[in-house]
């Protein structure tokens, strides 16, 4: 065989050799098609593997790793938590309603084989600039179909994050969580391991189609002008039939008949059963005459490399085959035994009474090919920005007031409630803290695990990420990312726990995307051991690149997004970021200091440049520790997580979520900041709280003795409908909540 048709599957010439000598022969066109998805960094982390190997995995509460479909963690002596995040980010560049649809309905299908009922989704959403019409129309699907997936499957959608660069104008970010619970006194988590000689391989959900042919090797390539040329390699969802799968499938786990349970996703039925195979040390022989299609005339290629959607692959005890089969088709699902596990270690195909692929399971599933790097030193530009002081910033000519309202109108930080308010957030009724209200969701756990017992256990939830961080220093930008997330926990009273990541990069095999991707996972690492937040599991996205007309390469900003989960013992003792009451006293906790570099001040100028601060993780946990417990003895009655935008931003949102005005005095903060770095720049370890007059002294007595002197007494809220910094600026709340509610894409 030339080379060309493995260079058409996604291999160099070195992995078709290596695919000749895993066969002892030359593939056929269906086994190299096997092997272009299942060794594309898709699939197979070829070149982000070793770099994920320092990811801290342990910890009490992990009852599953990475390794599985989504990770598990227990959150009390019957409760399990499962989540998972996800890309989809090529598919729905090219079509962005069904990409990201599809990308919704992958993700909660991995939370069901874990056995797991899913519960809630989020999304990490990253797009170019909204007056291009080519993102405004991806943007515009995007949101339509995560809207239309999540509201139409009965999953509510209840938190996430969205910003804008011109970064990703022609290369969007499409991530999707997912959360489920897991009642561990019910069941535990299903295996994707396949046992048992003699078992059946069964088929259940929708139909197979043409749809999502090589789905894996399309999220594994660059952008380019032809993209759109790979429109079949989009799935196209149907919610419906996966409630209906979803609820099938809960039932059948909970008869204890099924042995295993692998998602048919990316690299479909070539990736369920030989990673069930491999994992289970067994083999698998399909027939894929037998596999239930709505297209005629499938070749044993399509067959194997479909994404169609809604499909499971279940291997179940021999017999009990008649007893689950009869569960789907009440549900109007079909059912059909498309193979059994055999003895050697191979997945053998048969098509049309004739063996059409016969692959060593581990070769596909786990001797993958994997590239080791040498670490290339810091590219040019990360000298240049690190170099950068204010001293360089052009004199500003416009009032703080002016620069202020600017911020909040600019499509990063300006509300998204033309987004959230197309999702159905409150669908099974569990949601705690609705999205925008503050900075994480907080989910009920008790009325979806029927419990016995009283409990007023909650969930929190965030997913995080600031990809100009982390180009200006991809090390301590991921531990900001990181840091971030569990502030965004500790604001609203919950626990960090462990954390699911989202790593979307440019090329590995460039010496820049390298870099970045090195100090990124680097930097995820140390925060993640630092915080005692193990990684249970995630996701790869390299090549998010655009290929110009003339050939040229355009990267992404390097963007690791943190999906977090936190403990809340007590739903009735959480907060919101809004001021709660007229009188209150607003406070400032952890740092004062802040800088302009990298902030969305310079961004808003144009410039991205400078070395954000890097986060002192043992001050970040003081500050996050101290939230936690004045949140729960209840003192603190609001807090908001200081960010993009800097402290005015956080004032400022502050008053618009809780419709009240406040008066603030900065002259209790060091004076050696300029008034713009004081008002605008950005820095970790900051979180504004409020308490009432009379719980201030308090407030003052535990702060010195858990926080030192990190803690700053701002000012009051007030009913004036005015935020007023003195002698600073001087804004009315109307004014803020036009330029807050002033974006609307819809």
């Amino acid at each position: 065989m030339s080379a060309a048709p493995a260079k058409r599957e996604g291999l160099t010439p070195q992995e078709y050799e290596l695919v000749c000598q895993k066969l002892g022969r030359e593939p056929n066109g269906a086994e190299l098609g096997m092997f272009g998805v299942m060794w594309s960094e898709h699939c197979c982390y070829k070149h982000s593997r070793p770099l994920l190997k320092q990811f801290p995995t342990q910890g009490e509460r992990i009852l599953v790793g990475p390794g599985e479909n989504a990770g598990v963690v227990q959150v009390s002596e019957d409760i399990a938590v499962c989540f998972k995040i996800e890309s989809h980010n090529r598919p729905s560049a090219v079509e962005p309603f069904q990409g990201a649809a599809t990308g919704v309905g992958g993700i909660l299908r991995d939370i069901l084989t874990m056995g797991a009922r899913p519960i809630a989704i989020l999304n990490s959403l990253r797009f170019g600039d909204p007056q291009d019409p080519w993102v405004k129309s991806r943007m515009q699907g995007v949101v339509a179909g995560i809207a239309h997936y999540g509201n139409c499957v009965g999953v509510p959608t209840v938190g996430g994050e969205v910003y804008f660069d011109p970064v990703y104008n022609r290369n969007p970010l499409v991530n999707a969580m997912a959360i489920g619970i897991l009642p561990l006194n019910q069941a535990s988590p299903v295996k994707a391991a396949a046992a048992g000689v003699g078992n059946p391989v069964l088929y259940v959900g929708a139909t197979t189609g043409r749809d999502g042919i090589k789905g894996a090797s399309f999220a594994s390539a660059e952008l380019s002008g032809q993209s759109a040329q790979n429109r079949p390699a989009v799935q196209v969802g149907d919610p419906f039939l996966e409630k209906l799968l979803i609820e099938a499938c809960l039932e059948a786990f909970a008869t204890g008949a099924v042995v295993a349970a692998q998602d048919m996703g990316a690299a479909g039925l070539t990736c369920s059963s030989s990673e069930m195979a491999a994992k289970g040390n067994v083999g698998i022989l399909l027939d894929l005459d037998r596999v239930p299609a709505r297209a005629n005339n499938l070749t044993a290629y399509e067959y194997l490399l479909s994404e169609s959607q809604e499909r499971m692959l279940l291997v179940v005890d021999k017999e009990r085959t008649a007893e689950v089969k009869a569960i789907f088709h009440r549900w109007g699902l079909a059912a059909e035994v498309v193979g059994e596990v055999i003895t050697e270690p191979v997945l053998r195909v048969l098509h049309r009474g004739e063996i059409a692929a016969e692959v060593p399971a581990k070769a596909l599933a786990e001797e993958t090919p994997v590239y080791y790097q040498p670490l290339p030193p810091p590219p040019d530009y990360i000298q240049t920005c690190w170099r950068w002081t204010e001293e360089e910033l052009p004199p500003e000519d416009r009032s703080f007031a002016t620069i202020l309202l600017s911020l909040l109108a600019t499509p990063s930080i300006a509300s998204k409630q033309w987004i959230y308010r197309q999702y159905d957030h409150q669908v099974l009724n569990n949601t705690v803290i609705l999205p925008g209200d503050a900075d994480a969701t907080v989910i009920r756990l008790r009325s979806v695990t029927n419990l016995a017992h009283h409990t007023h256990l909650g969930l929190g939830a965030a997913v995080d990420g600031n990809g100009r961080y982390v180009y200006l220093d991809p090390y301590e930008g991921a531990r900001l990312a990181v840091a971030e997330a569990a502030r965004n926990l500790s604001c609203v009273g919950a626990t960090p726990l462990a954390v699911t990541d989202n790593l979307n990069f440019g090329s590995p095999e460039t010496a820049v995307g390298y870099w970045q991707l090195h100090e990124a996972c680097r930097g995820i690492a140390a925060a993640c051991r630092e915080l005692g937040t193990p990684v249970t599991g995630g996701n790869v996205s390299l090549y998010n690149e655009t290929i110009d007309a003339q050939g040229n390469a355009q990267a992404i900003y390097p963007t690791p997004v943190i999906g977090m989960i936190g403990l809340v013992e007590d739903i009735r003792q959480t907060v919101r970021q809004g001021w709660q009451k007229v009188g209150d006293v607003i406070y400032l906790l952890g740092r004062w200091d802040a800088s302009l570099a990298g902030s969305e001040y310079l961004a808003s100028r144009g410039l991205i440049t400078g070395r954000p601060l890097a986060v002192d993780m043992e001050l970040e946990k003081q500050v996050q520790s101290v939230c936690r417990d004045l949140i729960k003895q209840g003192i603190v009655k609001s807090a908001h997580d200081c960010s993009d935008g800097g402290l005015a931003v956080a004032l400022a949102e502050a008053c618009i979520s809780g419709n009240l005005g406040c008066r603030i005095d900065l002259s209790v903060l060091p004076l050696s900041l300029s008034s713009l770095a004081l008002l605008f720049g950005e820095s970790p370890s900051r979180i504004l709280v409020s308490v009432s007059p009379g719980q201030e002294e308090a407030l003052i007595n535990y702060l010195q003795t858990n926080l030192g002197g990190h803690f700053y007494p701002l000012g009051t809220v007030t009913d004036n409908d005015r935020f007023v910094i003195t002698d600073v600026l001087d804004v009315s709340l109307s004014q803020m909540r036009d330029a807050y509610y002033s974006l609307h894409w819809d």
